[in-house]
């Protein structure tokens, strides 16, 4: 197998990604069409095995109340919907109208459309303005942007709440000597995580990388 460059570094074997891609079970055919769309169109999405680990990170902490910052057309949402149940509630943030279009789409025909709180606009203006009290906090904004989530985001979890986040291992990038916004966004960030004593955090390098870290 070629050998990855630092430009293109993996995070996972890809040969070990496309295995376990084939072992998970197929989701529903609405996760299906919306896999289907992002390859289609190269838009960026957790994917099925980030997606199950935030299924069973609800499921385990009995999450009923999550915040989502920065949810695209709503696939990671879909997730956290199915896990939370119909006594359950997301809210949805996106600053494209057409991507909270098609979240609405897709979760109407899923059933769950009641679960959604969809809000459009700035996800940080939304999470400050927010009344706090979330059981998870999942943020996936611009990358320049990720350090200003985190007191934000610890002031508005409840005790032993979970704040997730996603690429933190940017493609390998961190390990470069990349100096772009979202690259030094990215590092800052995860120094910044580790380092404060208000969360207990673990980066689990599936995917491009995702950061636990539990609200003490």
């Amino acid at each position: 197998m070629k050998r990855a460059s630092h430009s293109e570094t993996y995070i996972v074997n890809p040969d070990i990604d496309a295995y376990l891609e084939r072992l998970t079970p197929a989701g529903d055919e609405i996760l299906e069409e919306m896999e289907e769309y992002a390859k289609l169109r190269e838009f960026p999405i957790v994917g099925p095995l980030v997606g199950r680990l935030l299924f069973q990170l609800v499921f385990v902490s009995g999450a009923k109340n999550v915040l989502e910052l920065g949810s695209g057309f709503g696939y990671s949402a879909y997730w956290f919907a199915k896990a939370v149940g119909g006594d359950g509630s997301v809210i949805f943030t996106d600053a494209s109208a057409e991507n909270a279009r098609m979240a609405a789409d897709f979760f109407d025909r899923a059933g769950m459309r009641e679960r959604l709180d969809i809000l459009t606009g700035d996800a940080l203006s939304v999470l400050g303005e927010s009344r706090g009290g979330f059981d998870i906090i999942f943020n996936d904004i611009d990358k320049e942007y990720y350090p200003l989530v985190i007191d934000s985001a610890y002031e508005k979890l409840r005790k032993g709440g979970i704040f997730i986040t996603d690429n933190v291992l940017w493609s390998g990038k961190v390990l470069t000597n990349d100096v772009s916004p979202a690259t030094e966004g990215v590092r800052e960030f995860t120094r910044r995580l580790l380092e404060h004593g208000g969360f207990f955090t673990s980066i689990i390098p599936l995917r491009d990388g995702l950061s636990v870290s539990v609200k003490l």
